[in-house]
């Protein structure tokens, strides 16, 4: 069986090299990215089988970039290795199209025989968030990030660059919108989540896990 085509997406650089050197024997390393619209834009190029990445990322975060690339490149298979230990990030992981989930603390054991069952046609989830996730999809709850209005996927998006400090002219020039769509966008946001200040849409972005900025 030839090796399978790995794209890494990661904003750390030694989790990028740690992860060059678990995977240097097990699959054929295309290329790494720090953020998820670069992943979405190397992807066409790079053709990759298989894309490991993780949810908290700049420009745009592992799940809503997962939700983009699984509408443009069924065919690739999404591996989610993170932090978040949370059934809500597992869930919504597995809503945009993940095939796995790991977490950074046990990917040296796991990542192996998680890329096995992805290549199977089989789906993995690390044993230390299963017991979780299926107690809590039982009791009908969310265990772990926030609720709140649902936003689109435009508005995620700008409220993501929002926090992390962009200007509405770069975030309309990253999103190739106007600068007056970004302002509309930002007044919805705002209004939606009874929100007033950029400090409380960076809070509310890290809550939800759009960014890891702080």
């Amino acid at each position: 069986m030839t090796l399978p085509r790995v794209l890494l997406a990661d904003d750390h650089t030694l989790v990028l090299e740690g992860f060059r050197r678990l995977l240097d024997d097990q699959c054929e390393l295309v290329g790494t990215v720090g953020d998820g619209r670069a992943l979405l834009e190397a992807i066409p190029e790079l053709k990759p089988d298989i894309v490991i990445l993780d949810i908290s990322m700049p420009v745009l975060n592992g799940i809503d970039a997962a939700r983009v690339l699984k509408v443009k490149f069924p065919q690739v298979k999404v591996v989610f290795i993170t932090m978040h230990a949370d059934p809500a990030y597992v869930r919504a992981a597995f809503e945009a199209g993940a095939s796995a989930y790991l977490l950074k603390r046990c990917v040296g054991e796991e990542l192996g025989q998680a890329i096995r069952a992805v290549r199977s046609g089989n789906f993995y989830v690390t044993p230390l968030v299963t017991k979780d996730v299926v107690e809590s999809m039982l009791r009908g709850i969310d265990g772990g990030a926030p609720s709140g209005p649902e936003l689109t996927t435009r508005q995620r998006e700008v409220l993501q660059l929002l926090a992390e400090g962009h200007t509405v002219k770069d975030i309309a020039g990253t999103l190739k919108i106007s600068p007056r769509t970004v302002e509309f966008h930002k007044g919805q946001i705002m209004e939606q989540l009874n929100l007033h200040t950029t400090v409380e849409l960076v809070k509310y972005a890290l809550a939800q896990g759009l960014t890891s900025q702080a």
